[in-house]
């Protein structure tokens, strides 16, 4: 690709800090100055949100301005059960999927992709504590799995509770540059990578 990739990482309010923070992290370190990845926060409205840690964030780009993200991080947090209702957002989650080259979703971003309709008969994760809601959320014929960290299911890859999306991250970086490329991120941000 001669451009860089797009990734949009979903804000909303009540999100947690470090479902999104560290895949966002994770691919602008991995950007390589910006050459590769250009990493940038979109939310359904610009304007202030809090995150279930209490600190305040603002999204640089609305569902309405937004560039056509190539890569769609979704994270958890408490916010997303209520966020599971909010058509505006899992409609926007879907088209934007349509067009993505992949949709990341962390924790329990998992219960939006599920309400956006994207787990059709997919191999699912989220927290460990989270999995029931996921059981109600999902499709009958989607497999819920509880041993792994994270679950590539090709377009759709899917992690289990907050750190694991910096795993699943490093992974979609080795997916797409190169495992060279993904250890040098984890040894920059001094991070254990849980493959």
């Amino acid at each position: 690709m001669e451009r860089a990739r797009n990734v949009a990482v979903l804000v909303y309010e009540k999100v947690d800090g470090l479902d999104f923070v560290g895949p966002f992290d994770v691919f602008a370190t991995a950007s390589n100055w910006g050459k590769d990845f250009r990493v940038y926060t979109v939310s359904e409205k610009v304007q202030p949100l809090n995150t279930i840690s209490g600190f305040t964030i603002y999204p640089k780009y609305s569902f309405d301005d937004c560039p056509p993200p190539d890569i769609l991080i979704v994270p958890g947090g408490i916010g997303s059960r209520t966020e599971m209702y909010n058509e505006s957002l899992t409609t926007w989650i879907n088209n934007t999927a349509s067009t993505a080259e992949l949709v990341l979703s962390v924790c329990t971003g998992a219960l939006l992709l599920a309400k956006a309709n994207l787990l059709d008969g997919l191999s699912i994760i989220t927290n460990r504590r989270a999995i029931d809601l996921l059981r109600q959320a999902a499709p009958s014929n989607s497999r819920i799995v509880e041993d792994l960290r994270y679950v590539d299911n090709g377009k759709i890859i899917m992690s289990a509770g907050v750190t694991a999306g910096i795993d699943a991250s490093l992974y979609v970086v080795s997916k797409l540059l190169g495992i060279e490329r993904a250890v040098d991120t984890a040894s920059k941000l001094e991070y254990e990578w849980k493959k």
